[in-house]
């Protein structure tokens, strides 16, 4: 008897080898658009579950920004309960809810809505965990888009395979082994139109979505210039610095709690104790103090922490920075050492 197609079966090796710590029959929900990549990982999901002794059910999210969309939610639910899944929920956005964000664009804001839902319907459940259906592809080009940037190690690490309850076992796996397992196994994927060049969705300068662009012309403009294997080359490159990343990043936070110094006016660090420390580690705490003391973190930039950084290592005098999200960061001079560095919020900002 013949087993599974090449791409089934590596599918389900992946995605036990993400679920080694789920407890017996634990609820895993798939977040399923209806495209190959999360009905493939709907269709795993189901097969594993009922061999592993845990339960599989799917969430699938109606933005509503495209004709036709609900009619692609009820055919996407309907393929998770002939696999077996349940429960399986659509959950639509709501006429109240805001569409689009200015600050992050078409894409960003769906993606917000969509995580919202996907939350909200694990907490209703009692699911332990939600399966993403991001694969190499997705890590190849997000590592691209923010290496055109200039982002430091922790944006480059690319697409983490946990973050909280989230979980994206297909990292490892290309966007077309997903189409082979929906080939295998007789599922019809959607082909959402907003994911192509020529899409609905336009940047601001009427170009096409980055990442849009990024898959249709970037990506195969480099495997025709450097050869195949671009793809993995980036993937791994996001995985050696996901480890960097955590390694600076706990140093870091060390480094954070070294420098504070108690201050009733905020986050107080100690300008010594930040300059005499590396370069490397010194930004990531004072990313990290900022972000403490308030400062959004979506508008906080390396611009924002390199003033920070000016106040330390290029200091002759300057007042106080303005941070994003109300904050305030001013150098104030101490009866000991170098003085201190105070984050606090702009009311609050010492004289």
């Amino acid at each position: 008897m013949a087993g599974p197609a090449p791409a089934v079966a590596r599918a389900r090796r992946e995605l036990r080898g993400a679920l080694t710590d789920l407890a017996p029959g634990a609820l895993v929900l798939v977040a399923c658009s209806g495209g190959a990549d999360s009905l493939a990982l709907a269709a795993t999901a189901s097969f594993v579950a009922r061999r592993d002794g845990w339960q599989a059910g799917a969430v699938i999210v109606d933005h509503g920004l495209r004709p036709g969309s609900a009619q692609v939610a009820e055919r996407a639910a309907q393929q998770c309960r002939e696999l077996g899944l349940d429960p399986v929920m659509v959950r639509r956005a709501s006429p109240g809810e805001p569409r689009l964000d200015a600050g992050s664009g078409p894409e960003g804001a769906a993606r917000q809505l969509r995580y919202a839902l996907l939350s909200a319907a694990a907490a209703e459940h009692g699911a332990e965990s939600v399966l993403l259906g991001h694969t190499l592809d997705d890590q190849a080009e997000t590592v691209l888009l923010r290496l055109a940037r200039g982002s430091g190690a922790r944006s480059l690490a690319g697409i983490p395979l946990r973050r909280g309850h989230y979980r994206r076992p297909f990292l490892e796996l290309r966007r077309g082994e997903t189409e082979d397992i929906c080939r295998a196994l007789g599922l019809t994927p959607d082909r959402d139109e907003t994911n192509e060049p020529d899409g609905p969705w336009r940047a601001a300068d009427g170009s096409p979505l980055r990442r849009a662009a990024v898959r249709a012309t970037a990506l195969p403009a480099l495997t025709q210039a450097l050869g195949p294997g671009v793809p993995e080359a980036l993937a791994r490159t996001a995985r050696q610095l996901a480890r960097d990343a955590d390694l600076l990043d706990h140093l870091a936070a060390e480094l954070f709690d070294a420098a504070q110094r108690p201050d009733e006016r905020g986050i107080g660090l100690d300008v010594e104790t930040l300059t005499a420390a590396h370069p490397a580690l010194r930004t990531r705490a004072l990313h990290a103090a900022a972000l403490q003391a308030g400062a959004s973190s979506s508008a906080l930039a390396a611009v924002h922490v390199d003033e920070l950084e000016g106040l330390l290592m290029r200091y002759h005098g300057q007042g106080p920075i303005p941070l994003p999200g109300g904050i305030t960061a001013r150098r104030i001079r101490t009866d000991r050492g170098c003085g201190r560095l105070i984050l606090c919020r702009s009311e609050h900002e010492t004289t």
